[in-house]
């Protein structure tokens, strides 16, 4: 056949004389191609997706380590003063001379008020007057003891004289002048018994006086009101004039003069949790973060009240923070961080690694066949990052940090140690 009407047998022969169901054109014929490569091209994509789906999953793992592990607590609190007190009046009077106002520094026994309080000043001046009047009396008590002892030296001597005589040579000296004389001794000896009591009473009275006037000064004193230990003046109460009724009276509507707070030195109570307090003794040190400052100072527990509240289930516990150069002022809110259990050489694992079910704690690890087995363990010292590991992971075993959830324990996988402090970072 020639090669012109051979090719018109596909290109130009009559649709009654082509074959039936054989395709009109190329272009059908070109449709068919592609369909047919790229079904191929999809099975060749769906090849590779299983090959690579065969492949063992990558997971993050470190090694359970031994290192020094403490649990620490942190609670907040706000800084009191030491000491604090409202200064009252002992004796009503007015104010006359006022020495201290808002934020006045004192030192302990430092005058901070004087008060006018005339009656005392009266009844000093009779104290007085009533001392001199029995130290005239004792005086005049003391002459007369010493009168009547030398009229009963004379009577006693001439007694015994007489009765010595009388004595030695019978007869010589009347019997009658004897026992006259005997009586004047006698009577001169009751006379220096009563000068005697005379004295003792005028002394006495004497003491008496001199006891009010020490009374009466002591209440004049409290006129002068001093600080009773170094503080600054928070709160002024009165002015110049005014009267101030005496603090010891519950009559009457006192008024302190100002409130006086120790700020060398604050306490910091804090409530430790009830599953703490077996932690905690008296000089543990601790650190002291006060945020307003963004500063630390140290401090120490020292005292706590030995007894669990039932409202709260905490126990009253005080530190106490020295404040030297008055940086910290009464009020600021301060975080004490406790260092509870401590452990010298503990086996850890991250605790972002465990999983944790009720009261069931347990962790992946990569076995030496790179195979996932889930551990229960016992965990002992925790704190942020890490928790000790008493059973359940060896030293070294490789422990799966990352996402747990898609692993089934006997799956192999391809372990890959991570730099635990970027890797948290990036999580």
């Amino acid at each position: 056949m020639h090669p012109s009407r051979s090719m018109n047998l596909w290109g130009r022969m009559p649709c009654c004389a082509r074959p039936r169901g054989f395709p009109d054109n190329l272009r059908t014929i070109a449709a068919f191609a592609i369909v047919a490569l790229a079904a191929a091209g999809t099975s060749a994509c769906s090849r590779r997706s299983r090959a690579e789906a065969v492949e063992d999953p990558t997971v993050g793992v470190t090694r359970a380590i031994r290192m020094p592990l403490e649990r620490q607590l942190t609670l907040s609190s706000e800084l009191v003063p030491f000491q604090e007190i409202d200064v009252y009046a002992k004796e009503s009077g007015y104010v006359r001379d006022l020495k201290v106002d808002y934020g006045t520094r004192v030192s302990q026994g430092q005058l901070m008020a004087v008060l006018e309080i005339p009656e005392l000043q009266a009844q000093l001046e009779q104290d007085k007057a009533a001392i001199n009047n029995m130290t005239e009396q004792v005086t005049h008590a003391e002459r007369e003891l010493n009168r009547v002892e030398a009229q009963h030296k004379v009577a006693h001597l001439q007694y015994n004289r007489l009765k010595t005589v009388s004595d030695s040579k019978p007869g010589l000296v009347a019997q009658q002048e004897v026992d006259d004389w005997e009586g004047k001794d006698l009577a001169s000896e009751a006379q220096v018994e009563a000068s005697q009591s005379g004295l003792q009473s005028a002394q006495s009275q004497l003491a008496g006086a001199q006891a009010r006037l020490v009374h009466d000064q002591v209440l004049a004193d409290y006129s002068r009101i001093t600080a009773p230990f170094a503080g600054v003046v928070t709160e002024r109460y009165a002015n110049l004039g005014m009267l101030m009724q005496a603090g010891t009276t519950s009559s009457t509507q006192a008024m302190p003069l100002v409130k006086l707070s120790q700020d060398n030195l604050f306490r910091l109570v804090i409530p430790v949790p009830e599953s703490d307090v077996r932690y905690i003794h008296v000089g543990d040190p601790l650190e002291v973060r006060i945020p307003s400052l963004n500063k630390t100072f140290p401090g120490k527990v020292a005292r706590f009240s030995v007894d669990v509240k039932a409202d709260t289930r905490t126990m009253h516990t005080e530190v106490d923070v020295p404040n030297p150069n008055r940086v910290l002022i009464e009020g600021m809110y301060a975080e004490v961080t406790l260092r509870l259990e401590r452990k010298g050489a503990a086996l850890v694992v991250p605790l972002q690694a465990v999983d944790r079910q009720g009261d069931r704690s347990s962790v992946l690890v990569v076995n030496p066949a790179n195979k996932i087995e889930e551990r229960t363990v016992t965990l002992g010292v925790q704190n942020a990052g890490y928790a000790e590991a008493l059973a359940g992971v060896a030293d070294g075993e490789q422990v799966v940090v990352g996402d747990r959830g898609a692993l089934k324990p006997g799956e192999t996988v391809r372990p890959k140690t991570v730099d635990l402090l970027n890797y948290e970072g990036k999580n």
